[in-house]
């Protein structure tokens, strides 16, 4: 008999292929739990390289027409687009929040920041214009393009299910291209509802499809010959072997890693705004978030005053369902995510740090069996610890010491990853040598999570970014064209005619 908690066969979540569901060849499913109950609500078709070529195939016979449609067509269907996703975003928050665990302010306002991009790319006919120079040799004019490459691909990770992979494939569409996304197997019902409002904003089918799955999906799509691009977002292991794979088979890539998140808070900062802003940023979506602040750099005398603020304030944090009023904290994405990073508090106290909040017997009533874990906050914590060193990516917290902010900066410098930092004072002079030394990709001052809007680039430095192009924005534009240039003279100009030698112009 089959167990009543777990979902039918029927309930799996399909393939999305030339503008329709379709089941995956592949037998094979995977679990999609709710976090807050721990009860698995659907299944998901884990795809094999079949299901992924039938993808590409699809968007590879969708490319020639998309390519000519003109870009302000491409706009009109995306400023369709865009009104559909706000007249649906609730809908989609819900999806985040039952799927991922975060609250659903956290999941409505992640939402929000992906249409923004959509709204960039409807500026696409402006944002792909070329340069035209006149007579730049005699009879001779120049002018460059932007044009689309192909089929291109993301591989996006659990914690952003809608905003994350509307950071990809609407640029890369508005740009002419044709897309084939492989969201993560734990959250994979977002992707699907924004596929079906493509579909009915007119996009023509074949331009956007959605393939399921896990690895063997994942190296199909770094193996197709026909994908030209791909976008990846996740840890930095993955994103290195992801650029490693796309560059030994000629693909353009941009894969953003892992990060390790420091603020910095100088005496003078305004302690209570800082320490509200930490929470926040330590603290949401459980800490699952590649900008989450993970670490603080308490100066001099900031660091006791600081340290008790920040327990005061964690220990105030309402955390239960994500779709429960008056949440702050949802729960972890998965049991076994949960106890690894409980498993780091533990590592944390074998290593000497100081526990100053201790979030692991944390129970939400009538949840017993939710991904729960609560804030831990460590003090006095050192380079060499492991909880510095990795990315745990839950809500743990680390506060070290420095004396200056000279050492602040080096020991920053220092880390291997590079994706955003903050520096928190009321001192312009400090803040401005902070943003022209620190060595990091997105950087705050007095703004805790300083991910860029959207007609500005996302990514960081070092191990943070595999690639030369960071998402959206107008490296987006340049990541999914590639650039030509013309150089033009027409028959009957009183010119002479070319020889042997390299040609010169004027």
């Amino acid at each position: 008999m089959n167990d009543p908690r777990e979902p039918s066969r029927a309930n799996v979540v399909p393939m999305w292929v030339g503008g329709r569901q379709r089941p995956a060849a592949s037998a094979r499913t995977g679990e999609v739990t709710n976090p807050a109950t721990g009860r698995v609500t659907r299944r998901v078709a884990f795809c094999n390289a079949a299901d992924v070529d039938e993808a590409v195939k699809s968007a590879r016979e969708a490319y020639p027409g998309w390519r000519d449609t003109p870009p302000l067509r491409r706009a009109r269907i995306l400023m369709k687009y865009r009104e559909l996703l706000e007249a649906h975003r609730p809908e989609l928050a819900r999806l985040v929040t039952e799927e991922h665990g975060k609250t659903l302010a956290d999941a409505s306002g992640s939402v929000q920041r992906g249409i923004e991009v959509v709204e960039f790319a409807t500026g696409i006919p402006h944002l792909i214009k070329g340069e035209h120079s006149e007579e730049v040799g005699t009879g001779v004019d120049c002018h460059s393009l932007r044009q689309p490459l192909g089929v291109c691909a993301g591989v996006t990770p659990f914690n952003f299910p809608v905003m994350v992979p509307l950071w990809m494939f609407p640029v890369a569409i508005a740009c002419g291209n044709t897309f084939v996304l492989k969201p993560s197997e734990k959250v994979p019902s977002a992707s699907m509802r924004m596929a079906e409002l493509l579909k009915q904003a007119g996009l023509p089918d074949g331009v956007f499809n959605v393939v399921h799955g896990d690895k063997e999906a994942v190296d199909a799509i770094l193996a197709h010959p026909d994908i030209k691009a791909l976008s990846f977002v996740g840890s930095t292991p993955i994103a290195k072997y992801i650029y490693e794979t796309c560059a030994k088979n000629g693909k353009r890539v941009q894969a953003l890693g892992g990060a390790k998140n420091h603020a910095v808070v100088l005496p003078d900062a305004d302690l209570e705004f800082t320490a509200d802003a930490l929470i926040g940023a330590a603290y949401g979506s459980a800490g699952e978030r590649c900008m989450a602040i993970s670490a603080v750099v308490a100066v001099g005398a900031a660091g006791d005053p600081l340290v008790a603020k920040l327990r005061q304030k964690a220990q105030a944090l309402r955390i239960g369902p994500g779709d429960a009023d008056g949440m702050d904290m949802g729960p972890l994405v998965t049991r076994a995510h949960r106890d690894k990073v409980a498993a780091y508090v533990d590592r944390g106290v074998a290593e000497g740090a100081k526990l100053v909040l201790d979030g692991r017997g944390l129970k939400v009533t009538e949840h017993e069996e939710g991904f729960f874990l609560g804030a831990s906050l460590f003090d006095h914590v050192r380079p060499d610890m492991t909880i510095y060193r990795d990315e745990i990516f839950g809500p743990v917290l680390v506060v070290l010491r420095a004396k200056t902010l000279d050492e602040a900066i080096r020991l920053i410098n220092a880390n291997p990853y590079a994706n955003g930092t903050a520096v928190f004072t009321r001192s312009g002079g400090a803040a401005r040598r902070f943003e022209r030394e620190i060595e990091v990709g997105m950087v705050g001052v007095n703004v805790p999570i300083p991910v860029p809007i959207a007609f500005f680039s996302f990514g960081g430095w070092r191990s943070s970014l595999f690639g030369d192009q960071h998402m959206h924005g107008m490296e987006g534009v340049r990541f999914y064209t590639r650039g030509k240039v013309v150089t033009t003279r027409w028959p009957g100009t009183d010119t002479a005619a070319p020889g042997f030698n390299m040609p010169t112009l004027g």
